[in-house]
């Protein structure tokens, strides 16, 4: 595959939230409803999983059968997607951990019940039955922050694909050591001294133009990703928003609010 393709390709991996897409799912039936349900699972699960594992506290093997079950039970017999309104625009996310929400809390209650009325003539733990602890739990932030962080790493593939695919490989490697690298590794960014020398720049000056440049590609594509699952009329809200989860989330070790100016 060149790498024209491969960017191409980069760009269509993150599936559109629209809600021409969530509508065609709710309308199921053909192959177009199969795939459309099938893009919106993938980039949702992840965000879903995390919180259950770290919100609620479930054990990860529970937590992917407590998945599974929601899939067929609620996504597949009961058509949920189908029951999504238009009107929650960007929030479609909130829409299906609602409705993940409730699902666990009746499996914590089945599973209290089994405490208390134990068919088997023994008592079952909690975390025996789903692994749910019966303390109480913290706000959904878990699932944000998950969807937040899927968002920015959607972003760094694109830029780092359409960089190469110019030809401007110099374009990321500045960003990467500058901006992303000391964000995740929680180091000191690159010198520009050593930036220079690195990558042959004749100036700091000029390796600064070329981190400019990074960082508006980089908010250019958030903007592209924001729009595709929110919407244009809902981007510089969504913005705002993904930069205040980052922030509340302690996010800032993994990408940084400030990858979104």
């Amino acid at each position: 595959m060149s790498v024209e393709k491969e960017w191409d390709a980069q760009r269509r991996s993150f599936p559109t939230t629209h809600w021409s897409m969530i509508e065609r799912v709710g309308r199921g039936g053909d192959q177009a409803a199969r795939q459309a349900l099938g893009s919106l699972l993938a980039r949702y699960l992840p965000a879903l999983r995390a919180y259950l594992i770290g919100k609620r506290g479930i054990q990860p093997h529970c937590a992917e059968d407590l998945l599974q079950e929601f899939i067929a039970t609620k996504v597949l017999e009961k058509n949920l997607i189908g029951r999504a309104d238009r009107a929650l625009g960007s929030k479609f996310r909130t829409f299906l951990l609602t409705a993940l929400d409730r699902f666990v809390l009746n499996k914590l209650r089945d599973a209290r019940a089994a405490v208390r009325f134990p068919r088997t003539g023994r008592v079952v733990g909690l975390d025996a039955a789903y692994g749910v602890p019966s303390r109480g739990v913290s706000p959904p932030e878990a699932f944000e922050i998950a969807w937040a962080r899927e968002v920015l790493e959607e972003v760094s593939r694109r830029m780092k694909a359409e960089c190469m695919a110019k030809g401007r490989a110099d374009i990321w490697v500045v960003f990467e050591c500058r901006t992303l690298r000391p964000i995740l590794d929680r180091t000191e960014p690159l010198d520009y001294e050593e930036v220079v020398k690195r990558f042959g720049y004749r100036s700091p000056l000029q390796a600064w133009n070329v981190l400019m440049t990074a960082k508006r590609m980089y908010r250019r594509l958030l903007l592209e990703v924001v729009a595709e699952y929110a919407g244009p009329e809902h981007v510089e809200a969504e913005v705002a928003e993904l930069r205040e989860i980052l922030s509340r989330g302690g996010a800032e070790s993994e990408r940084g609010p400030g990858t979104l100016q």
